[in-house]
């Protein structure tokens, strides 16, 4: 199966997480949701990354958003990871990769040569409308949770939304209107500065001619 894109709905699924307790995608309408795929429970690149939700968690909860980790293996595997390593947080136990088939997280391996079939480590943000608001397909484990993070709050915000042309063509008429003051401001004061200058020289020359007519009478 090919990854969801975003803009498109989220699969549903149901699967029980390290307590034997049955998720189901569904059942968090009206939340936002972070489903992460990782390839195998206690490896560790997989440990980096859940113990990085597991300590951002309650930032994530602020906000109302679940975090639930997707990989195969059972629900004892996930129950020993989980334990091992403090996991706050539903580890759901994917055993026939059912749900990584569906989100497009099964792929073609290689290792030492051989090829198999595994769990990639893709991530999706699925919003309070169970649609795909963001999906990352190259994680890095230690710092992904910080992302994820920063992609929930700008999700809240509306900032994951970009802005039509219909709504950018008011900014620019709005921007454009100071210049058009200022404008009319430079030539009031260049209207001003004109008149000033045609006053100063009327009264230069009625002096002068007041003077010739006073040196005319002192010569007669």
């Amino acid at each position: 199966m090919p990854l969801i894109a975003p803009g498109k709905k989220a699969p549903e699924f149901t699967l029980p997480d390290q307590s034997g307790v049955h998720h189901s995608l569904s059942a968090y309408r009206g939340r936002n949701v972070v489903l992460y795929f990782y390839p195998k429970d206690d490896t560790p690149g997989c440990t980096a990354e859940a113990c990085s939700f597991r300590d951002n968690l309650p930032k994530f909860e602020e906000m109302d958003a679940v975090v639930l980790g997707v990989s195969i293996l059972d629900s004892r595997s996930k129950a020993k990871f989980a334990g091992k390593h403090r996991l706050n947080f539903p580890l759901l136990a994917d055993e026939r990769s059912a749900v990584a088939k569906a989100y497009g997280a099964w792929v073609q391996k290689s290792m030492y040569g051989k090829s198999y079939m595994g769990v990639a480590r893709i991530s999706y943000l699925i919003d309070a409308g169970g649609v795909v608001a963001r999906r990352w397909d190259e994680v890095k484990p230690d710092v992904h949770a910080n992302e994820v993070l920063a992609a929930v709050k700008a999700l809240q915000l509306g900032e994951t939304r970009p802005a039509s042309e219909a709504e950018a063509k008011p900014a620019k008429r709005t921007a454009g209107k100071p210049a058009l003051k200022s404008g009319a401001k430079a030539k009031d004061k260049g209207k001003a500065t004109l008149k000033k200058t045609a006053k100063k020289t009327a009264r230069k020359s009625a002096g002068k001619t007041v003077k010739k007519a006073a040196a005319r009478r002192g010569a007669r």
